[in-house]
Order: C-alpha cells, then structure tokens, then sequence
C-alpha cells in the first residue's frame, strides 16, 4: 500500500485501500457501457445477500439485540468458507467482485494483440497463473536482492541499501512518499512514517496474552529464511536477532491507538537539514536525492523518535542482525510471487496462525489480488464497463443530496454547539465533494512495461512504476480527480484533506444499494453508509480539517469541550462490549468509526423521512417503514469471524466489529425504540444519561 493511501485510511478511520489512486496525467473516462470485447456470464457468480422476512430470528427479541434478531439465522446457515477468515455481506459482495474480474482476466490474458490496460492485466495474470514456471524459478528472482544484503556489513552500506531498494519501490524500515501537505492541502508534500513491523501493531511484542502470536511469528521467520537457503540452526538464531530487532522497533513505535486518535503525529514538518541532525546515521538529504526527488525545504518526518531509534540502530546494531532482518522481509514480501513451498509458508503464519483461515484461497483468487495489488484502477476501468449501470450512478447521486440536506439540517438544529462554531460546520459541509462509482479521470498507465516472462519481474516492475507515480506528485498541486480505492472495491472511504466522500461501484449492490427497492432498504444500507462517510469529516479527526482540507481548528474552546464530553460516553459504551471472554471492545481506537456509526444513521433516518414525505407507509410483509429501514441496517452489518480474526480487529482495528455496530448507534436512537415500541430497560433502549447524541 502506497503511503499515501496509508495515511489518507488513517485520517479516514476507514478500511485500508489495496491500490494504488489514479494518477495526475489522466484520460476521460469513458462512460460505463460494456465494451464488445468484453463479458460477463452472470451466472458464475454469487448473488448479493438481501434482507428477507424469513431472516428474522422469532427466538430472539429486536429490542435486546437487534444484529442478533435479524442476522443469526443466515449466520447459522452460512459457515465462514474454509478460504477465509470471515464471511458476510462484504465477503459476498468480494467474491462476486473477484468473479467478474476472474473473466476479465482470462479475456484479456487471450487477446495476443492486446494493448494499454488489458496488456498490463493480462500479462499480470497469465505469468501469476504459470504455477510451473513460477516453481521452476524458485527463489531465482531473488538472488540479486540477497546477494546485495550478504554484502551490507557497515552502517554506511547499510544506510545505501535502505536508499537503493527504497528507489525500487522495496522500501521495508519506513514507509515514504506524497500526501497533500495538512495546512496547505492543495499542495503535495513528502511524508516518511514508521513502518518495519511484522507484527499487526506494538503491543503484540510486550503484551503476555500475545505470546503465541509472537512465537508463531519467530517459527515463520526461521522457516522462511531456511527456504531462502539458510541453514536451520542459523535460521533460528537470525529469527531470534530479527524479533529482538523488531521488539525495538515496537518500542520506538506509535500504537495503532494513538495514530488513530491524533492525526497530528502524522505531521511534523522540518528541513531535510534539521532532520539530518536528528537521524546522525541516515541522511535525508542523501535519501531525497536517491529517490529521484527535488531536495524540499521541508518534509514530514512523522513519528521522529521512530527515526531517531533506526538511525542509533544503524551504529549499534550488529549488520548480521540487519541482514537477517532485511533478508527476511524481502523474502516474506516475495512470498505470493514465489514458488508454492514460499507461498505455502506465507499461508501459514499470516492467514491460518494469525486470523484462523483454514484453507489457502484458490490461485486464480490470490493472482487477482495480486493484480489489485499492482495495477488496481487498470482492472477498474475494464470492471466499470460491464459490471456498473449509469442509473446506479444517478440514483445514488439523489440519495446523496438527501444525506446532505438531513445533515445540513442536523448541524443547524444542534442545541449544544454555539452558533460561530456552526456557520463552520456548514462551510466545511458546503463543500463536500462526492465521487460515485468511478473516476472522472482514469490513470494514465503508459510507462509500465509488463511481460510473460516472469510474475515476480511483473510485480516489482508495477511497484517501482507506483512509487515513481506517487514520487512525482511531491511539490505539485493536488490533483483532486484521484480516487484512494479502485472500482471494484466494497468499500467507501472520506478523505478529509480533500473534504471528499467516495463510494466505488462494487459496493453500489444489495444489501447496501439496490435500484429497485424501497426508500426503507436503501437509506438503511448506502443511506447509512453516505451518512457514515460525511460524518467523518465531523468526528474527532476529520473534525479538526477546514472545509479546504487544511488541518486547522475551527471549534470555540466550549464547544471542543462538550463535543469531547460527548464522545467520551461513546467510547465508554464500546468499552462495555465483549467481543469475546475477558476481550472487550476498545472504545477509543474505535472512535471515529463509532461516530461517523451514529450520526450516519441518525442523518440516513432523517433522509429517509424526508423522501418519503407524506406518502402512505406500504407495511411491505408486515413491517413498517421505519422497521425495514433498521432491518436494512441491521444486514449490512451481517459479518462474522473467526476468533483469531476477531482478536486481531478488537486489538488494532479502528472498526469495532460488526456485531456491536450493528446494535450501538440503534441503540441511542429514539426511532429505533418507536419502530419497535422497545421499552425502557431493554438492552437496545439506552437509559437517558447513557444515550449518546453528537451530530
């Protein structure tokens, strides 16, 4: 993942982007019409789960667990496949995703004549379907990258290597690249942040009830570096110098916690020369002329006391320790590129130790993410043309006005926030920017040469041409027609330093978005999900960028204190939920995610009344308006885990899982009650002191 896209999920609090953003030199896009060369056979793929009648749980009572009431009988009837780690109406929408794809790639892999977008994701997927070629290679691909770090045996020659594979997209200690710079946003700056780990966040190297993890992740790095062709008792010597390496490493480290909930330590600007000072053994101003990159008067060195520990650890750390640790992470970060013993190995700790996925994915499906992965928005151009109607586009285009005059009307009618502090909040939503289904613009991909010689060569060849792409935005104007997530994504995400919400095509699909249903299901899924979105430009992040997307504090001292007063009775009701024994819910990682949760919502209820004006309520099956509308956001919460899985979220995701957002913002909601006449005391009634109301 391009660091830009890593600090734009953070600022978001949404799910992370697995492909690159479309580049500044561009084409127009052309409209979504199915091209002739191209089709689809509709019945190789699974159909969306929607919400039906026959769903609800008659055992169970709404008013105590409304994700229980309307989910669990479909979760009892569908097992999380063998392949996965979790399933649910996101994974369906996936898989559906990756079916299509599945035919667009075999049909561009079969045009001998193919040129442009379909040459790059032909040649991406026929080379990483060649399973003999790849075994016959081996660890081949590798051999000049490892004969470079056996050589590395000073600080100076060390600092150079980081310099070099850096330049080749292969950067491993830190992460750099472009972000538009936070108090002037319209301009692109280079970022360089912490990076290096293993291990999904820090505390999975000091917290006693993580030692099994810990200790899975040193057997998986003795295993790779034996087949990389160390001997095994040196294999399990460097993989002890590696965790120790990386244990120091966490300890420098930002948690996961604290980066999500202060985006300003993602900022931190200072000269290449300052920075110079404080990294003794790593110069900034060597590193920038490495890259190809114009010397700037100033850079973001996020996270310094990060740098500042690499930078004593390039003196004082033996080279033997870098070169396994270097060796290692090249290795396991070629593993899906490999032959099947790597691919093998990378399956075992990182899927089935780590998240509890049982079976290894078929290879067309790992090839696909591979192809996402390097050349996503290519695949997304040919995805849009069969698999995206023009009405989607415009029907989700009125249910996003709707969002915006029920939220406009929710800023003016808050009665704790002062009236200067409000004509800001209308500012910033003034000018929001919303992008549907796909780009204006489409990347431009003239320039990455791809062959069907080798997949490894295709992949590192598509991850120098991404860094170089992302490198030549540093100190140029922001091109705001980019998108952070490909097409075929089931995701959304807001982009508060560019004040955009962006909803691509493959979430447009039920239970989220259907064009021929009711006002009730679709405010309930994408309703909820454009509220989501826009909300996030007002939760404790986003709340803190202008409506230019510079980070500056538009808030009245009182206000900030009673909008904290607020989301701290939120973090205190996720606290309070057990994702499983002894392992509760963090209330405050999760916090932008739980508001953006709440006020989207509450803003979706609010559109939906507002649509529906006075026109009769059709109590479709015997339910009301108002009960299909929570029904409908009850199902687009109909996700399940395995418990490795879940541990993994509870302990680093910013999401809560999905059980606990499909019941925590209903709870707080009047209209919930009054759909369902919930009485006082039941568990989805929250007691007036406890009920939480932001935006």
């Amino acid at each position: 993942m391009l660091l830009s896209l890593a600090i734009a999920a953070a600022l978001s609090a949404c799910a992370k982007p697995e492909t690159p953003a479309p580049a500044a030199s561009a084409q127009t896009a052309a409209p979504p019409a199915a091209a002739p060369t191209l089709k689809i056979d509709e019945s190789k793929l699974l159909q969306p789960v929607r919400f039906a009648i026959g769903d609800l749980d008659a055992s169970k009572n709404v008013c105590d667990d409304l994700g229980q009431y309307v989910n669990d009988k479909w979760f009892a009837a569908n097992a999380i496949p063998g392949d996965r780690s979790s399933w649910g109406v996101s994974d369906v929408l996936a898989e559906r995703s990756l079916a299509v794809q599945h035919q667009l790639a075999e049909q561009a892999a079969q045009d001998a004549n193919a040129g442009g977008i379909e040459k790059i994701v032909g040649d991406l997927w026929a080379t990483g379907m060649d399973e003999a070629k790849i075994n016959a290679q081996g660890i081949e691909p590798l051999k000049n990258d490892l004969s470079a770090i056996a050589a590395l045996d000073t600080p100076e020659k060390i600092a150079a290597y980081l310099r070099t594979s850096a330049a080749e997209g292969r950067g491993v200690i830190f992460d750099f690249g472009a972000e538009a710079d936070f108090k002037n946003s319209s301009m692109n700056m280079a970022f360089a942040t912490q990076s290096g780990l293993g291990l999904p966040d820090k505390g999975y190297y000091f917290d006693q009830d993580k030692r099994d993890k810990q200790a899975a992740y040193q057997q998986h790095i003795a295993k790779v570096l034996e087949l990389s062709g160390t001997a095994a008792a040196d294999a399990a010597a460097q993989a002890k110098a590696v965790i120790a390496f990386e244990t120091r490493l966490a300890k420098a480290s930002l948690s996961r916690e604290q980066l999500q909930r202060d985006v300003a330590l993602y900022y931190q600007p200072i000269s290449p020369a300052k920075a110079n000072e404080l990294t003794p053994n790593f110069s900034w101003t060597e590193f920038f002329k490495s890259q190809g990159v114009e010397v700037p008067a100033q850079f973001s060195l996020a996270m310094p006391d990060f740098h500042k520990e690499v930078s004593k650890m390039l003196a004082d750390t033996p080279a033997a320790d870098w070169q396994a640790y270097l060796r290692y992470h090249t290795v396991d970060g070629a593993s899906l590129y490999l032959s099947d013993p790597f691919v093998a190995e990378h399956f075992e700790f990182h899927s089935k130790a780590m998240v509890g996925q049982k079976e290894q994915k078929a290879r067309w499906k790992r090839v696909l993410n591979a192809v996402n992965g390097s050349a996503g928005e290519a695949m997304g151009q040919l995805y849009v043309k069969v698999a995206f109607p023009q009405q989607s586009k415009a029907q989700m285009d009125a249910l996003v006005q709707g969002l915006r005059t029920a939220l406009k009307a929710r800023i003016e009618n808050l009665s704790w926030m002062s009236a200067d502090t409000k004509k800001k909040a209308l500012e910033k939503w003034a000018s929001f920017t919303p992008k549907i289904g796909y780009p204006d613009k489409w990347r431009d991909w003239s320039g990455l040469k791809t062959g069907r010689d080798s997949y490894y060569a295709n992949a590192l060849a598509a991850e120098q041409f991404n860094y170089k792409w992302n490198l030549g935005k540093i100190g140029k104007p922001v091109d705001k027609t980019e998108w952070g997530m490909s097409p075929q994504t089931v995701n959304a995400y807001y982009n508060p330093l560019q004040n955009e919400v962006v909803f691509p095509a493959a979430i447009l699909q039920p239970p989220f978005f259907d064009p021929n249903a009711d006002e009730a299901m679709n405010y309930g899924g994408i309703g909820a999900v454009i509220g989501h979105e826009m909300i996030h430009g007002y939760d404790d992040q986003g709340s803190r960028f202008d409506p230019s997307g510079n980070m500056v504090n538009w808030w009245t001292p009182e206000d900030a204190k009673g909008f904290a007063a607020r989301s701290t009775k939120l973090i205190e009701q996720f606290n309070g939920y057990e994702a499983a024994p002894g392992l509760h819910v963090n209330g405050k990682l999760t916090l932008g995610e739980n508001i953006a949760d709440l006020g989207g919502l509450a803003t979706a209820y609010d559109a939906m009344r507002l649509a529906v004006g006075d026109k009769p309520d059709p109590k479709t099956d015997g339910l009301t308006r108002d009960q299909r509308f929570f029904y409908g956001f009850a199902t687009s919460w109909r996700d399940r885990y395995t418990p490795d899985l879940l541990k993994v979220i509870v302990n680093s995701n910013e999401h809560a899982p999905a059980n606990f957002r499909a019941i925590g913002a209903p709870s707080n909601l009047p209209a919930f009650a009054a759909a369902f006449s919930c009485k006082a005391g039941q568990p989805m009634v929250r007691a007036a002191d406890k009920q939480v109301v932001i935006w």
